[in-house]
């Protein structure tokens, strides 16, 4: 394996987890409903997934697990939001402290126990090529999953009817309602759905990218895939790129302590959340933009009555 080859695979396994809960968050902001609790429900699909794998010998069925857990947790968020009209910012908040004190709680046990990691799929011959082999052909399913989800999300969104409907109640709730459409339901499932992939963001690093339990391991994942929906204008393609971009600046860090680069540990270490700071605020600066893309009911809550 070539040094170049090596960099793209580990940006490939530090990029998929963001896209996967990126990719969830911007399904839930397109229909109007902005959920902070990303963090926590990636650290609960991490520990859900390890937990089932350990138990169940298979890492097919944590990944289910992670999903579940992540998509179950997304419940405590969505019944005060939706049926109740709390404060999606307060509400969010308190998810992610709750997910993670929730998984230390789970995983207690777990710590330091050897995980069951999620082999790649091998296809013979095309992934003994050089260079691309492992890098396009030997990689895990989720990666796979990862980019049909970036299409099949795109693909929902603004070519099918029923993508149609979440965008229109994320851009105007009262008129999506006032034609029949069930606003809370299209939100309950949006929020599910963003917690599920959420979950497999967590699962994922938990299963691929260090297969074992460590309390707090998505180490801020959550709000930099929170940041990156901003960033891709909630567009999935644009979720692809940001995804890959921050993932890219995640590992930097790791390469250039092996490289003996004389810069502190402690700065390349926050390099990402210090990238996720500077785009915000470069992209905040392109108020058409934002206004352009950005769903005019995000944040606001729906009561029918009103």
């Amino acid at each position: 394996m070539t040094g170049v080859e090596a960099v793209l695979l580990t940006i490939v396994t530090a990029s998929t987890p963001l896209l996967l809960a990126a990719l969830g968050e911007l399904v839930v902001e397109r229909s109007g409903v902005l959920n902070l609790g990303v963090e926590g429900m990636m650290i609960v699909g991490a520990v859900a997934g390890f937990a089932i794998a350990y138990a169940t010998g298979s890492a097919v069925l944590g990944v289910l697990a992670a999903a579940i857990g992540g998509a179950a947790l997304s419940l405590v968020f969505a019944v005060p939001v939706l049926l109740l009209a709390t404060n999606q910012y307060a509400t969010g908040l308190a998810l992610t402290l709750f997910g993670l004190g929730l998984s230390g709680m789970i995983g207690e046990g777990f710590v330091g126990t050897p995980g069951i990691r999620l082999d790649p799929i091998a296809i013979p011959a095309l992934s003994e090529l050089p260079f691309v082999g492992r890098l396009v052909f030997g990689q895990d399913v989720l990666v796979y999953f990862a980019f049909f989800m970036v299409a099949a999300v795109a693909w929902f969104l603004f070519r099918s009817r029923w993508g149609l409907v979440l965008r229109a109640v994320g851009d105007n709730h009262t008129s999506a309602h006032a034609l029949g459409y069930s606003v809370v339901r299209v939100r309950f499932l949006a929020v599910m759905f963003g917690g599920a992939m959420a979950g497999l963001g967590g699962g994922y690093l938990s299963l691929v990218y260090t297969p074992q339990w460590v309390e707090g391991m998505t180490a801020g994942r959550g709000w930099i895939a929170l940041a990156l929906v901003v960033f891709a204008s909630w567009l999935p393609l644009r979720a692809l790129i940001g995804a890959y971009l921050f993932g890219s600046i995640m590992i930097l860090q790791f390469h250039a302590q092996a490289a003996e680069i004389d810069v502190p540990a402690q700065f390349m270490s926050m390099l990402p959340y210090l990238a996720t700071i500077v785009v915000l605020v470069i992209i905040s600066r392109d108020a058409t933009r934002i206004r352009l893309n950005t769903p005019a009911c995000l944040g606001r809550p729906f009561v029918p009555d009103r």
